[in-house]
């Protein structure tokens, strides 16, 4: 069986007048054979201490997903040199790259591509008992000064403020993810409850 901890509550907060203070939700899931890090974030020390309160060390992580490579969520992954690294497209070992299934593999936990906030950002569908919780990454996130409004109107209706973002494309996204998940647990925010 599933269980999912959020080791770190991602946040993100403006600094200065064009920059960011930010560390993505580091999420750890564990089954029956491995334990997967979503997103190790940017924080090391918060990472640490998350490890810690689970009685895990670095090298007892197996897999490392990444919602996507912007370095507030991928900057730490250096910190687990033993695991496999998966994306919403690939799984990397070391210096070889190979194609998945959509799916972790030896798991029941799907990687469902969710473009918009990046072209190649994915997200994790994990089945605990009779609940999907999404590992959503950067599809929903707020910053620290926001109001986390999680009633669909507002969760549909959010503006990216980063730029370079294709807000039609995110919109499908989270419709997407709104259609399957119980639990949602954003980038940078409180896991929340559809």
């Amino acid at each position: 069986m599933n269980k999912v901890s959020v080791l770190v509550e991602g946040y993100a907060r403006e600094w200065g007048s064009s920059g960011w203070e930010a560390s993505s939700s580091v999420v750890l899931i564990q089954t029956d054979k491995y334990n997967i890090l979503c997103d190790p974030g940017q924080n090391l020390d918060l990472l640490s201490k998350g490890l810690v309160k689970k009685n895990l060390k670095y090298s007892d992580i197996d897999w490392v997903f990444l919602t996507h490579t912007h370095i507030d969520h991928s900057y730490s992954m250096a910190c687990f040199p033993e695991a496999k690294v998966i994306d919403f497209n690939s799984i990397y070992n070391r210096d070889t790259q190979d194609l998945h299934k959509g799916e972790i593999p030896g798991t029941n936990i799907k990687i469902m591509a969710t473009p918009g906030h990046m072209v190649d950002h994915g997200s994790l569908v994990v089945p605990v008992n009779s609940v999907i919780y999404v590992v959503a990454g950067d599809v929903f996130w707020w910053a620290e000064d926001e109001e986390e409004k999680t009633d669909r109107h507002s969760l549909l209706s959010k503006k990216d403020p980063i730029e370079g973002v294709d807000d039609k494309i995110l919109l499908e996204s989270r419709k997407k993810i709104l259609e399957i998940a119980d639990c949602i647990i954003p980038g940078h925010g409180k896991m929340f409850k559809t």
